[in-house]
């Protein structure tokens, strides 16, 4: 299904991996980023399915396996089993209580499920003090701001840019961030660092809303257009306009929807 065109490409995109994948419904956009930088191949909901299955059979046969688990739960947010996603890496988490990786892809799922409380407690194990990953900071300010704790976010997508100084992923969370707390210029200005900096397009998508929210419309549906096909950037355009039409910082947070934390999995492998 393509709502990744018409709505939810303003979704906030959080990148947890160089490979990350993609967590939202949009089959094949990342996410799931993927990630800001890199997807995952174009996959179609039957294909998820399939490898849900075959990925199913060998996570029972061995829960123990943290990629396995990991390359498992993608497959359930793929197709809408968030809950399941997180009871999976629940699950191998608990026989594997060091490996961070697991742990930061069961933090994320369970942000993705809404569980923003318990997100952050195994978040805060995924890494430590005096070995921060600019990844999960990025992914602890996406759950603040979707607790509407924004400047706390902020505070985390700060320590994250320290480590690794014009991320656009990170760039383009803290400029949704800003936006949420009503600070459009400072909104427009950080996306706009962070389309400089070869993120994706929904990165500009999110900062054509921004300006159009500031009353520039024309430069909004220009880059609304920008680098897509046409029936595409028609989508992206229409949507533009109803939500400008309504206007309020309400109907922009409607706009960019549930945040979409990504990230901490496997590539997409075929024939898994």
């Amino acid at each position: 299904m393509r709502t990744g065109v018409s709505r939810i490409v303003f979704l906030a995109t959080v990148a947890l991996t160089a490979a990350a994948l993609g967590g939202c419904k949009t089959i094949g956009s990342t996410d799931t980023t993927g990630s800001i930088s890199s997807g995952p191949q174009q996959r179609t909901e039957a294909e998820w399915r399939r490898d849900s299955e075959a990925l199913g059979d060998r996570f029972r046969a061995n829960p123990r396996d943290p990629d396995v688990a990991m390359r498992y739960a993608q497959a359930l947010r793929a197709t809408g089993q968030r809950g399941q996603a997180a009871a999976v890496l629940e699950t191998s988490a608990l026989h594997n209580p060091e490996n961070r990786a697991l742990l930061g892809a069961y933090g994320r799922a369970l942000a993705d499920a809404g569980d923003f409380k318990r997100a952050l407690e195994v978040l805060e194990r995924a890494h430590s003090p005096d070995q921060p990953d600019w990844r999960i900071l990025s992914v602890q300010g996406a759950v603040m701001d979707q607790m509407g704790r924004h400047p706390e976010a902020q505070r985390y997508y700060a320590s994250a840019l320290r480590i690794v100084p014009d991320e656009p992923s990170v760039l383009s969370n803290l400029g949704l961030s800003y936006a949420l707390s009503k600070d459009l210029r400072r909104a427009e200005e950080t996306l706009r660092r962070a389309a400089r900096g070869g993120a994706d397009r929904r990165v500009r998508q999110n900062l054509a809303l921004v300006v159009g929210l500031q009353g520039r419309f024309p430069e909004a549906e220009t880059i609304a257009r920008a680098e897509l096909p046409p029936d595409e950037a028609a989508a992206n355009v229409a949507y533009l306009k109803q939500m400008l039409a309504q206007k309020g910082h309400a109907n922009f947070k409607k706009a960019i929807g549930p945040r979409t934390v990504q990230g901490l999995e496997p590539a997409d492998e075929s024939g898994s």
